[in-house]
């Protein structure tokens, strides 16, 4: 009887603690993902009751609750929604939907997450109502204003970046769209709203800057000089044959410079001219000597064939590690099957602007509490070391010729050194181009990397170009950081 009673204690011992561990993970490790999902309606009902937190740039709130009369208590408002709403996205409570920070920070804006326990047994006591955090975005307003205004009625993405943190200074998507009018309380008018939004071509609901992959152009050019001079074999002043076409490997395909005309007057023509007047066929040629796999580490070094949460998701970019000597060449100058994000691209300039270290893209600086205490800091934190110092420079000086006096001119700032590269990327056929530009400023000390894409070609099919059309973009959204 002793032996059983024995038996009989320790299984009922064993599924006692099998209940406390399943009650505190319940409680303690997975309530965050308990409270936020979404068919948990009491936690929703719950967050009804709470005045949402405030999304702030610049100290400004661009997203904020105001009282309602309806069941729903609080009704989201978006200040200058079109420039702000592929970041802010949007939150409706009718439709139990949202997106962008919206939707990722949900927890802290709503004030349902963990992080609120402590708010919540201040408000009991105090008898005070709750409030949800606000969340604060590393957005520079003047960057992004100048950013959608330059714009205007293109389609297109820019992205710019302060190097030495990874903060984003602007993130733009056009065309935008109206967040107010996904976040009314009636779930019809709201569904119309998003259907007629979903239909349009291009979509407005789409960011195009983290979410659209473009073949990168000639941007592309200063990877490859990255990754020739990190081999220790090549260096600015080595040269490469200079005809006029050039047939990819194993092809009869033929490419040829831009203009049609060889890169300069010279037989040879050195990677630091490639680079500054925007030469395809020397770039071709060097990237078959260096060989798919050289390059692909330095991509993958600056964040190629990887995706990054700002906490917004982006797709990754693309460069294969397996290619033909077609395909390789073609990488040379961005085309192929290469493909990027604008985020990609900003990543590249910030990476060289900071001396080749890469830091991780944030757009989040910090989630405050009501009485302005900071919840929650996002640090600067390092992706990784895609080259050397010494690489990085020698890159630099053929981006800053490229915009001195090269293919990059659209981009120059009286008084400001500025590095750039331009490209003009082919699609299928006769498909417009996609227009580029990608630099940063001042060369000599970085304050802001910026990558412009401009789809669809601009509007104008196949005559636009990245120094017309993605340059002038750019110039106008370092001049915003540069001129606070």
């Amino acid at each position: 009887m002793t032996k059983e009673l024995r038996r009989l204690s320790i299984v009922m011992l064993f599924m006692f603690l099998s209940l406390f561990a399943a009650t505190s993970w319940i409680q303690v490790v997975d309530a965050e993902n308990l409270a936020q999902t979404s068919g948990n309606t009491r936690s929703l009902l719950d967050s009804y009751e709470i005045q949402r937190g405030s999304i702030i740039a610049d100290g400004v709130p661009i997203a904020y609750s105001v009282a309602s009369d309806d069941e729903y208590q609080y009704q989201r408002v978006y200040t200058d929604s079109p420039m702000w709403s592929d970041v802010t996205g949007y939150f409706n409570p009718a439709l139990q939907s949202s997106t962008g920070i919206e939707n990722i920070l949900n927890a802290d804006l709503s004030g349902t997450g963990a992080s609120a326990f402590f708010a919540e047994l201040e408000r009991i006591v105090s008898g005070q109502p709750q409030r949800g955090f606000s969340v604060e975005l590393t957005l520079d307003a003047a960057a992004q204003r100048a950013a959608y205004d330059a714009l205007g009625n293109l389609q297109g993405a820019v992205v710019a970046i302060e190097p030495s943190t990874g903060r984003i200074l602007a993130m733009v998507s056009t065309p935008g769209y109206d967040a107010n009018t996904l976040a009314v309380h009636s779930a019809s008018e709201a569904s119309e709203a998003y259907d007629a939004l979903d239909a349009r071509r291009p979509n407005p609901l789409q960011n195009r800057a983290t979410r659209d992959v473009n073949p990168p152009g000639s941007t592309f050019k200063v990877l490859v000089a990255a990754a020739a001079y990190a081999t220790g074999e090549w260096t600015p002043e080595s040269t490469l044959p200079n005809p006029a076409r050039y047939t990819l490997p194993g092809t009869s395909t033929e490419i040829s410079n831009a203009w049609g005309g060889a890169c300069g007057s010279g037989t040879t023509v050195s990677i630091q001219e490639a680079l500054r007047l925007s030469c395809n066929i020397p770039m071709a040629e060097l990237a078959v000597e260096l060989g798919t796999s050289t390059i692909f580490d330095m991509a993958e070094a600056f964040g190629f064939n990887q995706t990054f949460s700002t906490p917004l998701e982006s797709v990754a970019s693309e460069y294969p590690r397996a290619m033909s000597s077609d395909q390789t060449a073609q990488s040379g100058y961005g085309q192929g099957p290469v493909t990027a994000t604008a985020l990609q691209v900003a990543l590249i300039s910030a990476g060289l602007a900071n001396d080749g270290v890469v830091m991780n893209p944030r757009l989040v600086d910090a989630v405050i509490g009501n009485d302005l205490s900071v919840i929650r800091q996002y640090d600067s934190s390092e992706f990784g070391r895609a080259t050397e110092a010494d690489v990085a420079d020698a890159v630099t000086e053929g981006m800053v010729a490229s915009v001195a006096n090269g293919a990059a001119t659209g981009a120059r700032i009286d008084g400001i050194d500025v590095a750039g590269k331009t490209g003009t990327s082919e699609n299928h056929g006769n498909d417009p181009y996609t227009l580029w530009f990608t630099g940063f400023a001042p060369a000599d000390n970085p304050q802001i990397a910026v990558a412009v894409v401009v789809e669809n070609g601009g509007g104008i099919g196949q005559a636009g170009t990245g120094d017309t059309l993605a340059a002038p973009i750019a110039k106008k959204v370092i001049e915003a950081v540069l001129n606070k």
